[in-house]
């Protein structure tokens, strides 16, 4: 199945927006599509779906609790759906105090158990809970991980349990150190967990036309798998919070923020077609379909027909793409 984390230590990346858009893609290729959300900052992939209501509310069951043993009810509840049909287990406050709360279960365990702190499998609990206990590799298609940016437990964990990763990067210095950092990260997790990680691919994104950013767009492409090259699309990528989903349904939609009666506002059916979004949409779809095909060798569907409003439907097909290093769009 295919099963990724979605990394970047550095800000800016469209790391969000990017697994949104990747689990809206993949599900459009016909895939059943779960999106963890183990980031607990605002302004994570919870918020953009609009789900997770009771995110804030301590006593409400969460993943928190089910990773460390102590669910309040049933996995499956945990489960949401978003308007385009991915599956998401939101963020939940309680992931801020991971590590704290896993201490204390160690603490705890080890003390009963008469074992030392230094054999209790810390970073395997999302894996057995994921795939051990509740068998999702039998329901899923497709597994995402949206985690935080911190080199901590949590996100160790993440990356333990599906071992693949896709990393965003952004065209300037601070791109090269976090590719160095996520490196090093991976060497570190492959020596002491004695498991092979995977990088499926790097996507430089938020690229524009100067020397500089083409610049380090041709350094990621000689040292990585970098099957496209994401623009900059800072409009488009804003609009998704205010469509509440992905880049597909800001187009599809046509959303747009405006200036109406002194006031800011977002309204569907505003925004203008263009050429350069259609391309946009493309390239993820283009994305998707690489990670599917191309790194876990799933059967997609390589059509997407965007049916937007009031306008004639755009179709993408992968298989008229003959050349998969095309220009950034």
């Amino acid at each position: 199945m295919i099963a990724i984390v979605i990394y970047s230590e550095s800000g800016g990346t469209y790391k969000t927006t990017m697994t949104a858009n990747l689990a809206v893609a993949l599900e459009r290729m016909d895939q059943d599509v779960l999106v963890l959300d183990l980031d607990p900052q605002e302004g994570n992939l919870t918020s953009l779906f609009d789900v997770g209501e009771h995110r804030s509310d301590p006593e409400a069951d969460n993943l928190v609790k089910h990773i460390l043993e102590m669910p309040d009810g049933d996995f499956h509840d945990l489960i949401e759906t978003s308007s385009e049909g991915v599956d998401i287990i939101p963020s939940h406050d309680m992931l801020g105090d991971f590590t704290s709360n896993l201490e204390q279960k160690i603490s705890y365990e080890t003390g009963m158990k008469n074992m030392n702190r230094d054999e209790y499998p810390r970073y395997e609990l999302l894996y057995n809970l994921l795939w051990e206990q509740q068998k999702l590799q039998n329901e899923y298609d497709a597994v995402l991980i949206d985690p935080n940016a911190r080199a901590e437990d949590l996100l160790y964990n993440a990356i333990y349990a599906l071992r693949t990763l896709v990393a965003p990067v952004k065209p300037a210095g601070k791109g090269n150190l976090s590719l160095n950092g996520l490196e090093g990260l991976v060497k570190n997790m492959e020596s002491q967990l004695e498991i092979e990680i995977g990088l499926s691919c790097v996507v430089p994104s938020g690229v524009g036309r100067t020397n500089a950013h083409q610049q380090y767009r041709k350094q990621f492409e000689n040292a990585f798998s970098t099957p496209v090259t994401i623009g900059e699309r800072q409009s488009l990528m804003d609009a998704m919070w205010e469509a509440q989903g992905s880049a597909f349904k800001v187009v599809e939609e046509r959303w747009k923020t405006f200036e109406q009666d002194d006031e800011m506002v977002s309204a569907p059916e505003k925004r203008r077609v263009h050429d350069r979004e259609i391309e946009t949409l493309q390239k993820l779809y283009e994305l998707a379909g690489f990670i599917a095909a191309d790194t876990f060798d799933a059967e997609i569907n390589p059509v997407l027909e965007l049916e937007i409003t009031d306008y004639e439907n755009e179709v993408i097909d992968l298989r008229k793409i003959t050349e998969t290093e095309a220009p950034t769009v």
